[in-house]
């Protein structure tokens, strides 16, 4: 999708649907607009839409409830109602006038909400016979804006794009996402950015490396593992070493301790803490932003078979602690915990891990939240602080010495599953906790927020969360 920005008004523009917006208690400048408002054809409420017609150009008027509570958020579910109002209607070019008092902000979530309103996933669909039935995307976007924000909508542009691509990686089904087909995926980048690099170690580098935990999850698949590292470094770059860590599990059945049959068709989507890592760190290099990033993606499958690790089994980990796997489906914080070592043991000085890694998470927030855990409180800060700036939720729980206690082995310095069901997400992160030390660190729970979002940009599917936290991270950490 072209996006551009202009100081015309949408009506001097070749749009040919233009978006104006109106608040609670406010009037619209269009007369016929304001016509609709007037007879309550039209409503001021948040979502509300009503269509009028100028010769062959289409007005669209969108309520966007009291200003007080209109937030970028808002304005990015907004544009993402009108997107696919607009669709329906077969518009090419849409134009949206940034509501009078409002700025660069939410001229930017006007083109979030939009490119990630028009995401679809069809690969393995047959193309509709029927005229009828198909759906020309928008083409089009322009901002008309009485102040300057073309960089601010190229940059929102870049980042949407970048979502997007994450969204794709997760909804590609597990038979044509391994690990090999990510690691593909980064070396894609690297190979289009100079400024990023991607090395990909296999099986037995991962074993060499002494990555004893990672390649327990990984020796029960005859698919290669990858450890995928990303390391970016962009011009004059300042602040600490970012370190971004993803789990890719591209599909996890639970191994020897088997999942449920209904609903497993969704393990495809254990990759997508991975997947965001890695299109952000591609949405960073474009962006050329003045930062140092590593990122570690750890990429299998978790598969039972003759070989898998067994239930009872003891493994070494890079780090030096010995963990005694008592659920292989808790297989997650065991391909971090080597991932979180390697990223630090690489440079790494500020971490944030994303990962779909407990049910108990999603059990806690349901899909509104992830969850935010910390030992840093300025880095939990600045994590929490992107987070509210880009929309994507995050409620804080907690670590505590009593949740590290029942991590303790039996006969391991850990256990990756503590009996009893108690305390579910706070026992996996504390046994992650271990890992990070000392290093500022900040894991981010997504089992919740993942796929099926429920948004208005993100209903179904893939999400891409964290994609945007990541960029608004690293962006502000050196003041970009």
């Amino acid at each position: 999708m072209k996006v551009t920005a202009t100081t015309e008004l949408p009506g001097g523009t070749a749009a040919d649907t233009l978006v104006i917006g109106v608040f609670e208690g406010e009037s619209a400048a269009n007369p016929a607009l304001q016509q609709l408002l007037d007879t309550g054809e039209a409503k001021r409420a948040r979502g509300a839409l009503a269509l009028a017609h100028e010769g062959s150009r289409r007005w669209l008027l969108a309520g966007l409830g009291k200003r007080s509570d209109f937030t970028p958020e808002a304005a990015r579910v907004s544009a993402a109602k009108v997107a696919k109002h607009a669709g329906g209607l077969s518009a090419k070019a849409l134009c949206w006038q940034l509501p009078e008092g409002t700025g660069s902000d939410v001229a930017a979530a006007l083109v979030e909400g939009t490119i990630l309103a028009g995401y679809r996933f069809e690969r393995y669909k047959e193309p509709p016979r029927d005229e009828s039935e198909r759906v020309a995307p928008l083409e089009e976007l322009i901002v008309s804006s009485a102040v300057e924000v073309a960089a601010d909508l190229e940059r929102a542009e870049i980042v949407a794009d970048a979502v997007n691509a994450a969204r794709t990686l997760q909804d590609t089904p597990a038979n044509d996402m391994t690990p090999t087909d990510l690691a593909q995926r980064a070396l894609a980048l690297a190979a289009e950015l100079d400024s990023l690099s991607v090395e990909v170690a296999g099986r037995a580098e991962i074993v060499a490396l002494g990555m004893g935990a990672f390649a327990a999850v990984a020796q029960g698949t005859y698919e290669e593992p990858a450890l995928i590292t990303l390391r970016y470094e962009g011009p004059a770059a300042s602040g600490p070493t970012l370190g971004f860590i993803g789990k890719a599990v591209t599909f996890d059945s639970g191994g020897i301790s088997i999942k449920p049959g209904e609903g497993m068709d969704e393990m495809k989507y254990d990759m997508s803490g991975g997947a965001s890592v890695i299109e952000a760190i591609g949405a960073i290099a474009r962006l050329s932003l003045p930062v140092r990033v590593i990122g570690v993606v750890g990429a299998t499958e978790n598969l039972p078979s003759g070989r898998s690790v067994k239930p009872g089994d003891i493994v070494r980990t890079l780090a030096g602690l010995s963990v005694e796997i008592n659920n292989t489906d808790a297989e997650g914080r065991l391909v971090l915990s080597d991932c979180i070592a390697y990223a630090i043991a690489e440079g790494a000085e500020r971490l944030v891990d994303l990962a779909t890694l407990t049910g108990s998470c999603v059990v806690a927030l349901g899909h509104t939240h992830a969850g935010l855990f910390s030992n840093d409180e300025q880095w939990c800060a600045a994590v929490k602080d992107a987070a509210d700036r880009t929309g994507e939720l995050l409620w804080r729980l907690p670590l505590h010495p009593e949740y590290a206690k029942l991590v303790k082995g039996a006969f391991a310095d850990l256990n990756n599953a503590p009996g009893g069901r108690l305390a579910g997400a706070s026992t996996a992160a504390e046994f992650l906790h271990r890992f990070a030390g000392e290093t500022p660190w900040a894991h981010l729970d997504i089992a919740g927020t993942a796929w099926s979002l429920g948004r208005e940009y993100a209903e179904k599917g893939g999400s891409g969360f964290g994609v945007r936290l990541l960029v608004e991270l690293a962006a502000a950490s050196t003041g970009a």
